[in-house]
């Protein structure tokens, strides 16, 4: 017989790192925009005389996730793998390259403990819009983070 509500412990939003073409290429301090979303569509059914009858509620298209991911600022930006992909999305000189060429597939990988894989969520086409660094102060002792925000074409929780 079962004492609690947990059969098994909960996941702790602790342990994760950010996978690019299945390599783990950085740790984070913190995600968001782990949403999967159908958007709705509605539709008015009427009846005889015109007299409306009911609303129908009908799922329309995934909603594509932008996703916000914060780390710690890295020491040597130029041989960092997010900044080389952001720099190749950007392009020398702030031409624009092919960024439909520069898309990646990646995923959010969380671990328990033991270091044991908890739950993945995987997005796909993705690129790096953006990247923000805190704002820095003389009379700080934080750690400098980034965050950076990526486009994505699609997302799906596969564990």
């Amino acid at each position: 017989m079962a004492t609690g509500l947990f059969t098994n412990d909960p996941i702790i939003a602790q342990n994760f790192f950010l996978e690019i073409d299945g390599a783990v290429i950085s740790s984070l301090m913190s995600v968001s925009g782990l949403d999967i979303e159908v958007t709705v569509s509605t539709s008015k059914q009427s009846g005889t005389g015109g007299a409306q009858e009911e609303i129908k509620s009908l799922g329309a298209t995934t909603a594509a996730p932008e996703l916000n991911l914060t780390r710690v600022a890295p020491l040597d930006s130029p041989s960092d793998k997010m900044w080389m992909w952001f720099n190749d999305i950007r392009g020398t000189g702030l031409v624009a390259t092919d960024r439909a060429g520069g898309r990646k597939n990646g995923s959010i990988v969380l671990y328990d403990s033991s270091r044991k894989e908890v739950a993945r969520f995987n997005f796909f086409n993705s690129w790096p819009s953006k990247i923000s660094t805190d704002q820095l102060s003389v009379d700080s002792t934080e750690v400098v983070k980034e965050t950076i925000t990526l486009q994505c074409e699609r997302l799906e929780r596969v564990k």
